[in-house]
C-alpha cells in the first residue's frame, strides 16, 4: 500500500508533545552481541546528536551477558553526560518487561510489580528523575495485558515516568491501553519495514489516534550488505531501493527510511547503528523527500 500523499521527510515529528528529529537511534547494537568498544559506541551516539537525532531508544535488557542488566542505559547516560547541556533536548525512550539470560534468548515478565521496579531502576541508571518515555517491551501472555498497562499508569501517576509507550502489540491491545492510559499513551513501537507490512494496521491506528509510531528494524527483513553495520540490513542489490538510490545519489538505507517517513507524520524510524558513519547516513534521510511516483516504484 502506498500513502495517499507524499510527506516532506524533514517535517517536524513529535512524541507526546516533545519535538524530536525525523530519525531516531536504536541503540541496541551498541550493547548486544558484536557490540563495538565503548569509545566507538559513545562516538556513534554523539554522531547521532550532531546529525540532529533527538530520540534514542533503549531497554534495560539490551546487554550481551547475563550480569549486564542496564548496560545500554548506562552507556547512553555516560554519552549524554559527556555531550553536555544539549543532552536535555534528547528524549530517551527505554523499555521494561523483558530479560536476556545471557544465552541469546529473550524472556518476558509483564508483572506490574516487576515493571514498577524496573522503571525505577531505569530512571536511576539514566540519571533522571523521571523516564521521558517508558515502554512495555512486550505483552506477557501469563499476565493480563490490562494489569501490565495499569502499571504504566501507576508509574505515570507517581512521576516515575513522563509518558508511556507500547511495543510488539496488536491493534486491539493499543485500543485497550489507550482506554486505560488516555493521553499518557504517546507511542507504539512495532516491527515494520517494506518487507514486513503485517503491522500496517497498527500504524494506521496510531495515525488515527495521534500516537507516534516507531518502526523497529526499519531496514530489516529485506537483505544484508557486507558494507553495512552487522545487525542492520540493507535492501538487496537490484531492488527498487538500490535502483532509486543510484538515481538520487544516496544510500539505499536513506531511501528506505525516507519511504518510512512518507507513510505518516507519526512515523519516527529508529534504525540501529554501530558506527558514526552509519548513523550520519541514516539521519540524512530526513532531508530526502520522495515523490509520489518514486513511492509507487518502491511498492514491493
Amino acid at each position: 500500500m502506498t500513502p495517499k500523499s507524499t510527506l516532506a521527510s524533514d517535517a517536524p515529528r513529535t512524541i507526546g508533545g516533545v519535538t524530536v528529529g525525523a530519525i531516531g537511534l536504536g541503540a541496541m547494537p551498541l550493547s548486544v552481541e558484536g557490540r563495538p568498544g565503548e569509545e566507538q559506541a559513545v562516538a556513534t551516539i554523539h554522531a547521532a546528536l550532531e546529525a540532529g537525532v533527538r530520540l534514542i531508544d533503549t531497554a534495560d535488557c539490551y546487554q550481551w551477558y547475563a550480569d549486564e542488566l542496564g548496560h545500554n542505559e548506562r552507556l547512553i547516560a555516560r554519552a549524554l553526560a559527556a555531550w553536555g547541556s544539549g543532552a536535555k533536548e534528547v528524549l530517551v525512550a527505554t523499555k521494561g518487561g523483558r530479560r536476556r539470560p545471557g544465552d541469546g534468548s529473550w524472556t518476558v515478565n509483564g508483572d506490574p510489580r516487576h515493571l514498577r521496579r524496573a522503571a525505577e531502576a531505569s530512571a536511576t541508571r539514566l540519571g533522571v528523575e523521571a523516564v521521558g518515555l517508558y515502554q512495555l517491551h512486550k505483552p506477557d501472555p501469563a499476565v493480563p495485558f490490562a494489569e501490565s498497562v495499569g502499571a504504566l499508569r501507576d508509574l505515570a501517576d507517581a512521576g516515575t515516568i513522563r509518558a508511556a509507550g507500547l511495543s510488539n502489540v496488536d491493534a486491539e491491545q493499543i485500543r485497550t491501553a489507550y482506554e486505560i492510559l488516555g493521553p499518557r499513551l504517546v507511542s507504539v513501537q512495532n516491527r515494520f519495514s517494506p518487507a514486513y507490512l503485517s503491522t500496517r494496521d497498527t500504524l494506521d491506528l496510531c495515525t488515527e489516534l495521534g500516537l507516534a509510531f516507531l518502526p523497529w528494524s526499519p531496514l530489516g527483513g529485506i537483505s544484508r550488505s557486507a558494507v553495512d553495520d552487522p545487525g542492520t540490513a540493507d535492501p538487496a542489490p537490484g531492488t527498487p531501493f538500490h535502483t532509486l538510490a543510484r538515481i538520487r545519489g544516496v544510500s539505499p538505507q536513506q531511501v528506505c527510511l525516507a519511504w518510512h517517513l512518507a507513510q505518516s507524520p507519526v512515523v519516527v524510524p529508529i534504525p540501529g547503528a554501530r558506527r558514526p558513519a552509519s548513523v550520519r547516513d541514516s539521519a540524512g534521510a530526513a532531508g530526502l523527500t520522495l515523490s509520489a511516483s518514486e513511492m509507487t516504484g518502491l511498492h514491493l
